[in-house]
């Protein structure tokens, strides 16, 4: 949601965890309070992993106020707190510099320091900083911070999204409840012991047990709704809180009073404890859910490693990685995880990069190359310079921007969003006019009638489920698609890439390998193809120019190495010559030769002439001005891209290529791919014009391109793909990035896409049709259908004689509504790239 107030001219962005949401109108509240706050200029709230996506302007509000409009209703931010170890601290004005170096960082709550200790104990807010960030702080005021201790920020991250502290604290509830709910049972539905007892012994013993089952179990019910009421706002927690409270208290008075007041010795503390305990039950596995779906973030983060091997004044010292600075000299041996990015300049070896394209096969590496923490050194010892520590390396990019996407909200949601924000006082209105019309027009006993089928109303209701629809999708589809290198900005770029029916490929870079090879090599006459490449190699290895380059490269590759020339000239643009064993060798274009004007004869000017027809540069070779023969270069096409073409024709989406090349060379290489369509001689400038064409026809274009030339057309697309090697993060124009160079990856990103679409349909359908057929049942519609007897026998276990729905399976409905949408949500944690 957007602020009112205008929107801030230099926003940050920050994730900060949310504590204390269960539902979609908590959702609605928090975004609502923080929406209010000046400064604020954009707010998502995700249920699934329970964070605030918020983009506010620092000079006008800090994470403070953020918090306090949190706590203002009802909810929190989660904190962290560490000690990092500060041996410049020697008195007490050393140690007030150093918390006020601290304090002064937006995020942090409370910095205290002692100079007894020598350290700076600070508590903060994650997502809003790191103790990366509380480090600089400190050497930026002239301190020398050391290790950091207490909680991990990584470890408290990972545990928070596997929610195992969760799931512990609600299990032991929850098995609390259960035992308790039956032996209740037990005491009220055994004639033996009834008969034993007596009624009125049964019903002091059962709210004995019921009492710590509603006052401790269910305490955090009435903390939230209690939390919603002072504020005028309801939640999840509200109809749970009220629902049971009716049935405990109408039991607690029965069994006080009813008996001496000639009234009613029935009671319900079965129904009030079982529906505790189911709901708790839910929860638990709910957790265990949104745990599940978390699983591809929590790998990622854990490839981060904890500590790296650094050269220092020659000595080979293992420290924290979070210590690493640039510059640093690292050693890595054999099957050690490398700790962050760097260049090599000492050893070779093969690197595991699976974790940032989703490429298995191992990547050779030697000096100059780059290498990115988390991947894996596998075959020889290296060393390396470091690059990029910290927040920087590319792996640190990756999770942000996953989390980032996680975070964000996709438009479909936009709906569940509306229904939540009246969902709960809907559903307190139905409930009490349920109750005051069974109370009126219903059959003896109408006072319990009427309550049971209200409690059966709150209580099968479920906001839960629409929270969830979305996010958790979305959730499941992001971690999914980084782990196949696939990334996505944010949650509406993966809700537009579903409807593309049109895929724009930029030619050069990558459909095509991005620079010139030698592809054909024909020899005319009594001259072999070897004899040809070897003195035209000779020739063009004194030339810099990129198809003097794929010439020599080309023989070498054939095992030919290039022999010393002579007397070498340039003519830019035409050709080179040179003297090679005596003789004058000259290679050039076709302008050279129609400049010179000379007879290339049938059989060569056949060969330029079909080099030409297939898109390729024809270079002639002549030896004193007689021609030798041709040599073809061309930008080969890579040996994926007719796969990756095939893949998006079977999805149904039209390939066009796009190329500053002229129509015919366009045509010859789209011919190869079996692409139909060809936008040809486009300057740079003019490729967001041809996609903004396509668009005004009616299509739904994405555009496909290195993610920095085409960054014009990137924006202008419906959805920009931007194809990266695993280092090019240069994505900020594109709305999806292919880590790897592999352009069968577009149509894994749509199937990703439309995949991630229909699970939140199926989701949504199921999440709105629970409630809308469900409610009703609960609130006795069968009974005006059916009447008195004339439900079916297999289904008098849940609705009895009458159609009355009993309200403990409500509440075991209403828990599994919101375990089912996540379900179904962690089925796209099998999706595949599929190459």
């Amino acid at each position: 949601m957007t602020n009112s107030t205008d929107a801030p001219k230099k926003l940050r962005h920050v994730v900060l965890p949310i504590e204390g949401m269960t539902c979609a109108s908590c959702v609605s509240t928090v975004e609502g309070a923080l929406g209010r706050t000046g400064g604020v200029g954009e707010v998502s709230v995700n249920l699934a992993n329970e964070t605030a996506s918020i983009a506010y302007d620092p000079a006008s509000v800090g994470v403070a106020a953020l918090e306090r409009a949190v706590t203002g209703v009802g909810y929190g931010l989660g904190h962290e707190r560490t000690a990092i170890s500060v041996p410049g601290i020697d008195d007490a004005a050393q140690a007030a510099r150093a918390e006020a170096a601290c304090a002064g960082l937006d995020g942090v709550l409370s910095a205290t320091a002692s100079a007894a200790t020598a350290q700076v104990v600070v508590t903060y807010v994650p997502g809003a900083l790191s103790v990366a960030d509380l480090r600089a702080a400190l050497g930026a005021a002239g301190f020398t911070p050391g290790a950091a201790e207490g909680a991990n920020a990584l470890e408290a991250e990972m545990d928070r999204l596997s929610r195992r502290a969760e799931v512990r604290r609600l299990g032991v509830r929850t098995l609390v409840s259960v035992v308790t709910a039956a032996f209740i049972m037990a005491l009220m539905f055994t004639p033996p012991v009834r008969d034993a007892l007596g009624m009125r012994w049964v019903n002091v013993l059962a709210m004995a047990l019921a009492t710590p089952v509603q006052v401790w179990a269910g305490r955090e019910f009435y903390v939230s709704a209690w939390g919603a009421a002072r504020r005028r706002t309801s939640n999840m927690n509200t109809l749970i809180a009220l629902g049971t409270s009716v049935a405990f208290v109408y039991s607690v008075y029965a069994t006080l009073f009813g008996a001496l007041g000639g009234g009613t010795e029935e009671t319900y503390f079965d129904i009030s404890a079982t529906i505790i305990a189911l709901i708790l039950l839910g929860r638990v596995l709910e957790a265990r859910a949104k745990g599940s779906a978390s699983d591809a973030i929590r790998a990622l983060m854990g490839l981060q490693p904890r500590t790296a091997r650094v050269l220092r004044n020659g000595v080979e010292t293992e420290v924290p990685a979070a210590d690493l600075t640039v510059g640093d000299a690292v050693r890595v041996r054999p099957g050690e995880r490398i700790p962050t990015d760097g260049t090599i300049y000492e050893g070779r070896t093969g690197v595991d990069e699976s974790m940032l394209t989703g490429e298995s096969l191992p990547v050779e590496k030697g000096p100059g190359d780059g290498v990115f923490g988390g991947t894996v050194n596998l075959t020889g010892a290296l060393t390396f310079i470091a690059t990029q520590v910290g927040g920087g390396t590319a792996l640190a990019q990756i999770i942000r921007l996953v989390q980032h996407a996680q975070g964000s909200k996709a438009p479909i949601q936009r709906l569940a969003d509306r229904v939540a924000a009246v969902f709960v006082p809907a559903v307190l209105a139905a409930a009490a006019l349920t109750f005051v019309v069974w109370l009126i027009w219903g059959p003896e006993p109408a006072g319990s009638l009427a309550m049971l089928n209200a409690i059966a109303v709150l209580i099968i209701a479920c906001p839960c489920a629409l929270g969830l629809a979305t996010p958790t999708a979305i959730m499941v589809a992001t971690s999914a698609g980084a782990r196949a290198g696939v990334l996505v900005r944010g949650a509406e770029a993966l809700e537009q890439a579903h409807k593309v029916d049109v895929v724009i490929f930029d030619k050069t870079g990558t459909l095509t390998m991005g620079h010139p090879q030698l592809t054909d090599v024909l020899a005319q006459g009594s001259t072999s193809d070897e004899e040809l490449l070897r003195l035209a190699a000779a020739v063009e290895a004194r030339s810099e120019h990129p198809l003097a380059g794929a010439v020599v490269a080309g023989a070498r590759e054939r095992g030919i190495e290039p022999r010393e020339a002579a007397d070498f000239q340039s003519a830019p643009g035409l050709g080179v010559r040179a003297v090679v064993d005596g003789e004058s060798i000259t290679v050039g274009g076709v302008n050279l030769v129609r400049q010179a004007n000379l007879e290339l004869g049938s059989a060569v000017a056949s060969a330029v002439r079909l080099l030409s027809e297939k898109g390729r540069t024809p270079l002639v070779v002549l030896r004193d001005d007689a021609p030798l023969g041709v040599l073809g270069v061309a930008d080969a096409v890579r040996p994926e891209s007719v796969e990756a073409v095939s893949r998006l024709r079977a999805l149904g989406v039209e390939v066009v290529m796009l190329t500053g090349d002229t129509r015919a060379t366009g045509e010859a290489i789209a011919a190869e791919l079996g692409i139909r369509r060809v936008l040809a001689e486009v300057l740079p400038f003019q490729k967001a014009e041809e996609v903004k064409r396509l668009q005004t026809e009616g299509h739904r274009v994405a555009m496909v391109g290195d993610g920095v030339n085409d960054a014009p057309a990137l924006a202008q697309a419906d959805v920009g793909i931007a194809i990266g090697t695993g280092t090019d993060l240069a994505i900020e124009a594109a709305d999806i990035a292919l880590m790897h160079a592999d352009v069968r990856g577009v149509a894994g990103a749509i199937r990703l896409s439309r995949s991630t679409i229909r699970t939140i349909r199926q989701n949504l359908a199921w999440a709105f049709g629970y409630n809308i057929v469900l409610i009703p049942v609960a609130a006795g519609l069968l009974y005006v259908l059916v009447g008195e007897g004339g439900v079916p026998a297999g289904l008098g276990w849940a609705l009895g004689e009458s159609g009355f729905l009993n309200p403990m399976l409500s509440a075991l409905a209403m828990a599994l509504s919101s375990v089912s949408v996540v379900s179904n949500s962690l089925r796209l944690r099998r999706w595949r790239d599929g190459h």
